[in-house]
C-alpha cells in the first residue's frame, strides 16, 4: 500500500530529511529539516509564510527511479484531489525527491507481471491522471532536475511550465519497446515543439539534455545544475512565486483561455479569451488591482 505524506514545511523546503540551500534570484532560500518516512513514495508539501499558496508534490521511489506504479499513480491522483478545489493553492510544482531522476516512466518491472487483461486499465488509468493533471485549474510547474523519460516526461508535458537542469535527460522513448507514448505524449509534445520535431523525437527515441530542450521551446528555462542537484526545483520556486503574487483568479482564467484556445481556431480562441475576461470584470481581486495601481503599493489578492 502506497505511503502519501502531507508535510506543511518551511517557506524554503527543499530537500526532503535534510537542509538544502541555493541561490535563487536577489537572495538565498534555505530549507528547514522536514521528516518524511523514508518510506513514503509521495508527498504533498504546502509551503507556508512568504510562500503561502505554492504547493510541492515530491515524488520518491529511488530504487525505482520514481516510476508510475499502481500505487504511484493512485497517490498521485489523491494528491490532485487535495488541491483541485482548493482556491488558496496559487502553483503547484512537481518534483523528484531523488537525486538526478525526475521519473522515468512506468513501472515495467510491474507491468510484466500484469495480465494483458489488466494491461488496457492501467494504462487507461495512466492516461488519466495525466489528462487530469493538465486540467488543474492553478499553475503547475515541472521541475526537472534529472532524467524525465516515457511517461515521466509525459507527466512534464502536462505541466504549464517545464523548468529543466541543463544536464537532465529528457525524451519520449516508447518506441524503443515497441510501444507508444499512451498518456497523451505524442499530441502534447507536437502542440508544444510543432509535429517535425515531436514526429524526430518520437520516431527515433532519442533523448536530449536540457539545453537542447530549451532551444526547442519544450522547457521553458534550462538552468546549469548546481551540487545539491535541485536547480531546476530551485527555478521552479523562483517562477511559482512570481505566479503566486499575481491575481489567482485572473491566473486560472488566462489558463483556461490558452489552454482551450489553442485547440481551436483563431476566432473561436479569441471568443473564449472574451468569455474569460468577462469572468474577471465583477471580481474583488480586480478591484484590488486597480486600488494598489493608484495607491502604489503591492496588490494584496484574496482569489475573490
Amino acid at each position: 500500500m502506497f505511503k502519501l505524506a502531507q508535510v506543511v514545511s518551511a517557506s524554503r523546503a527543499a530537500f526532503v530529511g535534510g537542509a538544502r540551500c541555493a541561490a535563487v534570484g536577489p537572495g538565498r532560500w534555505c530549507s528547514e529539516k522536514t521528516t518524511v518516512d523514508p518510506g513514503t513514495e509521495f508527498a504533498i508539501r504546502r509551503l507556508d509564510g512568504d510562500d503561502q499558496g505554492i504547493v510541492v508534490f515530491g515524488m520518491n521511489r529511488p530504487k525505482a527511479k520514481n516510476a508510475f506504479s499502481r500505487s504511484m499513480v493512485f497517490a498521485i491522483y489523491e494528491a490532485m484531489e487535495s488541491v483541485k478545489h482548493d482556491k488558496s493553492v496559487r502553483a503547484v510544482i512537481i518534483r523528484s525527491d531523488v537525486p538526478g531522476i525526475f521519473c522515468a516512466g512506468a513501472d515495467l518491472k510491474e507491468r510484466s507481471k500484469m495480465s494483458a487483461s489488466e494491461v488496457a486499465p492501467f494504462v487507461s488509468k495512466l492516461r488519466g491522471f495525466v489528462s487530469d493533471f493538465a486540467r488543474l485549474p492553478m499553475a503547475t510547474i515541472a521541475a526537472i532536475d534529472g532524467a524525465a523519460l516515457g511517461g515521466g516526461l509525459e507527466l512534464a508535458l502536462a505541466c504549464d511550465i517545464r523548468v529543466a537542469a541543463d544536464v537532465a535527460k529528457i525524451g519520449l522513448v516508447e518506441t524503443r519497446l515497441g510501444i507508444i507514448p499512451g498518456a497523451g505524449g505524442t499530441q502534447r509534445l507536437a502542440r508544444i515543439v510543432g509535429a517535425a520535431c515531436a514526429k524526430l523525437l518520437v520516431f527515433s527515441g532519442r533523448v536530449i539534455d536540457g539545453e537542447e530542450a530549451h532551444k526547442i521551446g519544450l522547457v521553458a528555462e534550462a538552468v546549469p545544475q548546481q551540487p545539491t542537484g535541485d536547480a531546476a526545483y530551485a527555478a521552479a520556486l523562483r517562477i511559482a512565486r512570481e505566479i503566486a503574487a499575481q491575481g489567482p483568479f485572473a491566473v486560472r482564467m488566462a489558463k483556461t483561455a490558452i489552454d482551450r484556445g489553442v485547440e481551436v481556431d483563431l476566432d473561436t480562441g479569441l471568443a473564449i479569451e472574451e468569455m474569460c475576461y468577462a469572468q474577471v470584470i465583477p471580481t474583488q481581486d480586480r478591484q484590488e488591482g486597480l486600488a494598489a495601481f493608484r495607491e502604489k503599493r503591492p496588490p494584496r489578492y484574496t482569489g475573490k
